[in-house]
């Protein structure tokens, strides 16, 4: 079966989310679609770019600078990265990424405060949580969450936006929201214990449970399939 065109599949995403914002009673403007262009070619992410997409996220260091490199001259365009992040790659997001969601850990947040160049402005940071607690994914504990987010609160270079979770797969919308809700109050615990820290974020949602998401107060949905097609395999 042919996949829907990218012009179609970004307006569906849209919509969706459009929806997702009124079933909740939110501002339209409350959230936006991170299109995940891992493993997509840069050809598809300039269609997007065209047809109004600005922020974009990627998985793997060495391909998202590949297309940085072909794609310099979009404007506006904002990177996140958003995959597991090692010792020996912070360097090179640190000086091509606005965002990056996967922090967990004290040892990657301090080494991209003190590789981000000081011309660049500060890089935009989310928490990966862990809110399904499964030994299997990355993320930093509710408990641990409190003292890794004061200690990056303390790096210049950085700044804490919130929190990303990948809860685990759920059927029912009852069931989607229940971690949802668990990430979302962390940050409303946060906000509390540093007031003026600029805690807007909530980065969760994909193409399956988007609209829980939404109505648990995500402000970046990370759509891939939903709008780039199936997912090319990366080796």
């Amino acid at each position: 079966m042919t996949e829907p065109a990218i012009s179609e599949s970004l307006a569906t995403a849209r919509r969706r989310l459009t929806d997702a914002l009124a079933e909740a009673g939110r501002p339209v403007a409350d959230a936006r679609l991170l299109a995940v262009s891992k493993t997509k070619p840069a050809a598809m992410i300039r269609e997007a770019w065209h047809l109004g997409q600005r922020d974009f996220g990627e998985n793997y260091v060495q391909e998202a600078l590949d297309k940085q490199a072909v794609l310099a001259d979009l404007e506006g365009i904002a990177w996140h990265f958003i995959g597991p992040l090692q010792s020996n790659k912070t360097r090179e997001v640190a000086e091509h990424f606005a965002w990056v969601h996967s922090v967990d850990r004290v040892k990657i947040a301090r080494r991209l405060n003190d590789q981000r160049p000081a011309a660049l402005e500060p890089l935009d940071i989310c928490l990966q949580v862990n809110i399904s607690a499964e030994a299997s994914k990355s993320g930093v504990s509710l408990a641990e969450l409190p003292t890794l987010a004061e200690a990056i609160l303390d790096m210049p270079r950085l700044r804490l936006r919130g929190l990303m979770a990948i809860p685990a797969p759920a059927q029912g919308r009852t069931a989607q929201r229940a971690p949802m809700a668990r990430l979302r109050e962390a940050l409303e615990e946060l906000r509390k214990r540093f007031p003026d820290a600029p805690l807007d974020t909530l980065s969760m949602g994909m193409s399956d449970d988007l609209e829980a998401a939404v109505l648990e107060g995500a402000t970046l949905v990370r759509l891939g399939t939903a709008i780039f097609g199936a997912r090319q395999r990366h080796d």
